[in-house]
């Protein structure tokens, strides 16, 4: 299952629609020049498609199992996570006080786009890493970020989160794991976790557990619960992998899809942990990691749907079915115009849903060089709408992926299938869908949705600054921009039920207009003549009409999911 990372698509969002070069403009990221940012990039893609991308298959094919206690991961597996590791891929944003090279967070998401798309399976690896090494730079104490964070940063060491239990999912604050203190400043922990993505592994020193419990005076829901770091194997006196801590995997899950990552069952039996940050303050700490992997699940979809779409354009090119309606065309199925469609739309939403990962990511960067709220609260409002559009995209454009193929689709030998398989779970952790729909009309609109008519208000003035030449395109973003305006003014002013009951559509729509927004910019950029104005056209004349439905969705009312009882329902 050959994949080519898409550095010119990178390079052309970077460069003209996503305001990267803003960056360079800060004293933070005044050295990652064009030349650097294209060296990253090269060498990046280089990993992805040479030493990433030929386990894709290698992954599901041989499922990591559990032998005696010990997980063991499928074959070349080892090897490629210490290309990773010593390539610096996993620290790569991380504060170089600590060995990380302190790169923008912007790189770091292409660069774990480009592993998404090549594995998944061991994608989810680093990523833990990642999410763990910036919880632990802003709540940790300095004890434990000098002895955590240059393994975690070194790729030395790997990292997990753990907050589900098999009775509290999204509702974290229902967790049963206790803490009870040991006299000495550590903690022994005791319980159980359920979900937990790469829990372990064969090939790295030690593996660096984040476990959410509750102290003994601590109260119940989720301002009661405490974060700890509780490695599997105690560091000795000098920093290194001691003894056994009291913790172990109880089973590994077995998944619809990405057979290759280990997501186990896990008991702690008194084992010791260390607290981080403030006692009670577990939430605030653990939400550190979860926002940052929750714009890298995004991503992940967002990966995904580009292998999903390469795939499916080789299968297009080269297989012949029925009588081609193109004069002078190849024979291949791609001359039909039902499957053109499905590759185009496949292209256009994913390059859409990479824009918006890329200018969250680009807000995220510019709030830490410049600690203006204003680019914090982009970040904030975007990282929902990036989460759940980048996975929703990833499910259609796979599902997409197999329908191209045809019957072969449904055969797994084609690789289709797994696309479709890997990418599902995207929609599901770390918040589902509908969590980071409700996030956005919910805690991120009580600014009375200044932030959002903020980001309206670029769009519409981008639309005022089109030439002429692109009228075509350029009124239907201004009409669903303004559209949109009128449906966040009304949302937020509507009882929070009521925006529930619509949130998803409403997210849906605004990742349209967005996309819409983008699209056009690239279209501009080119000149108005083009492969990306063409793609620009077909985005804004076929899919984001479908913002009209959304909202009229996202207005609806709660009223209506009501009208019939669950009783009614099961009858």
């Amino acid at each position: 299952m050959p994949y080519h990372a898409p550095v010119a698509d990178y390079r052309y969002l970077l460069d003209h629609v996503v305001g990267y070069a803003r960056l360079r403009e800060t004293e933070r990221f005044a050295e990652v020049t064009a030349d650097v940012t294209d060296a990253i990039l090269t060498e990046a893609a280089r990993l992805a498609d040479e030493v990433l991308s030929p386990l894709q298959r290698v992954g599901d094919t041989n499922p990591t199992r559990l032998e005696n206690g010990v997980v063991r991961t499928p074959p070349g597996f080892a090897e490629a996570y210490r290309a990773i590791a010593e390539g610096g891929w996993v620290g790569m944003s991380a504060a170089p006080e600590h060995g990380g090279m302190g790169l923008p967070q912007t790189l770091s998401v292409i660069v774990n786009e480009m592993m998404s798309g090549a594995c998944l399976a061991l994608q989810l690896n680093p990523l833990m890493s990642q999410g763990q090494i910036e919880a632990l730079e802003h709540h940790a104490s300095d004890e434990l970020k000098a002895l955590y964070l240059p393994k975690l940063i070194s790729g030395e060491w790997c990292a997990t989160m753990n907050l589900t239990e098999p009775q509290a999912g999204s509702d974290v604050g229902a967790l049963r794991s206790k803490a009870v203190p040991n006299g000495d400043g550590t903690y022994a922990i005791s319980g159980q976790k359920i979900f937990i993505s790469w829990a372990d592994n064969d090939f790295s020193e030690n593996v660096c557990h984040l476990v959410l419990a509750r102290l003994p005076d601590g109260v119940a829901g989720t301002k009661g619960i405490s974060l700890f770091m509780v490695p599997k194997r105690i560091p000795d006196a000098e920093g290194n992998p001691g003894k056994a801590n009291s913790l172990r995997v109880v089973s590994l899950e077995h998944k619809l899809g990405l057979h290759g990552s280990p997501t186990a069952v896990m008991e702690y039996d008194g084992a010791t942990g260390w607290l981080v940050g403030r006692e009670h303050g577990g939430m605030a700490a653990m939400f550190t990691m979860m926002n940052n992997a929750r714009l890298g699940v995004g991503v992940q979809g967002v990966g995904v749907a580009e292998g999903a779409w390469q795939h499916a354009l080789a299968y297009a090119l080269d297989r012949r079915q029925g009588r081609t309606p193109v004069a002078g065309g190849s024979g291949a199925i791609v001359d039909h115009a039902d499957v053109r469609r499905m590759l185009l739309s496949m292209k256009a939403q994913t390059q859409a849903a990479r824009a918006i990962t890329l200018a969250c990511a680009v807000a995220i960067d510019l709030a830490r060089a410049t600690g203006e709220a204003a680019w914090a609260a982009r970040a904030a409002l975007l990282t929902p709408i990036a989460k759940a559009y980048g996975t929703d995209v990833g499910i259609e454009v796979a599902n997409l992926g197999v329908q191209v193929h045809g019957g072969m689709g449904f055969i797994e030998e084609t690789g289709a299938a797994q696309y479709s398989r890997d990418v599902r779970v995207t929609a599901i952790y770390e918040g589902t869908n509908g969590i980071q729909a409700m996030d956005l009309v919910g805690r991120k609109m009580m600014d009375g949705g200044e932030a959002a008519f903020a980001l309206i208000e670029e769009i519409e003035a981008a639309v005022r600054a089109a030439d002429a030449a692109l009228a075509d395109i350029a009124g239907p973003v201004a009409e669903a921009a303004g559209a949109l305006r009128r449906a966040t003014a009304a949302l937020a002013e509507a009882e929070m039920n009521d925006r529930f009951a619509g949130a998803a559509a409403y997210l849906r729509a605004f990742a349209l207009v967005l996309g819409g927004h983008y699209h056009l910019a690239a279209a501009v950029a080119e000149g108005g003549t083009g492969n990306r104005t063409a793609l620009a056209r077909f985005f804004i004349h076929r899919l984001l009409p479908g913002h009209a439905a959304a909202l009229a969705e996202a207005g609806a009312g709660a009223e209506g999911l009501y009208a019939i009882s669950p009783e009614a329902l099961a009858s």
